[in-house]
Parts: structure tokens; sequence; C-alpha cells
């Protein structure tokens, strides 16, 4: 083989080489800006609420009524901006550190519950929710870290 030939080959190893390293490189530094992609997957939330809740609670409210404290909740982190519409691809742009009180969001759910007819008997229970949906989210890796060791 001609010593030309030998060095188009070597030439076109190294020329096919670095334009996958650049493709590569570029497309780990994109991915890596992005927003991890977190699946909320309703009846798989209901179930791993309902598992966690105390006994009291799960005897007090029925898997409709759970379900539908999980979309309140929902509503409240959306409302708070914690759960834009427009996740897809889109850079984080979370800047400053949102903490999420429990007693806030029970406090929400009550008056959701309240004025689409359910009927809570312990309030309790709400807050036995509020903490079992933050252990999901924890689960599926769509919060950060406490508030406490964040401050140190």
């Amino acid at each position: 083989m001609p010593t030309i030939t030998l060095f188009f080959i070597a030439l076109a190893a190294v020329f096919t080489f670095v334009l996958a390293a650049v493709v590569v490189g570029r497309e780990a530094h994109r991915l890596d800006a992005l927003a991890p992609r977190v699946v909320y997957i309703e009846e798989q939330a209901i179930a791993f609420v309902a598992e966690r809740l105390p006994d009291e609670t799960q005897a007090r409210l029925t898997l409709e009524e759970l379900a539908q404290l999980l979309t309140f909740h929902l509503r409240w982190l959306n409302a708070k901006g914690l759960q834009p519409d427009d996740v897809i691809d889109r850079r984080q742009s979370a800047d400053a550190s949102v903490v999420v009180e429990s007693v806030d969001v029970a406090a929400y759910l009550l008056g959701a519950a309240e004025s689409h007819g359910i009927e809570i008997l312990d309030d309790v229970d709400v807050v036995h929710v509020v903490e079992a949906h933050q252990q999901y989210f924890d689960a599926i890796g769509a919060v950060g870290p406490l508030a406490h060791e964040i401050d140190g």
C-alpha cells in the first residue's frame, strides 16, 4: 500500500475521533445544563403514599380522597412555581432556595378539601399525607436537600 494511502487513512481516523469527541462533549454539556427528568406517576404516588400512612389515617381516608389530596398538593406546588408546566429539556433556573413548610401545605389542603366536599375527620391525616407525599418526591428525585442541610 502506498504511503499516501496510509497517511489519508490515519488522517481520516483522527478526524473521525475528533469529530466524535466534539459531538459527545457538546451533548454531555447540554444534558448537564438541563433539569433532570423526574416522572411523577399518579398511580405509583397514590400507592406509595397509602403504604406509608398510619393505620388510623388509612382507615379514615379512601383512595379516591387520597388521590384528590395529592392532586391539590400538586396544584399548590404549581401555584408556588415549584412544578412548572414545561420542564422537558428546560435549563435549570432555580437561583434561590425554596423552603416548603408542611404546615402551609396542610393548611392549603384542609381548605381545598373543605371546598371540594372532602370530609377530613382528623387534621393530622392531612399532615401524614403531606409527609408521605414529600417522601415520594424524595424517592423519585424531585426534591433538593433539606433546609437544615443547606444552612449548615
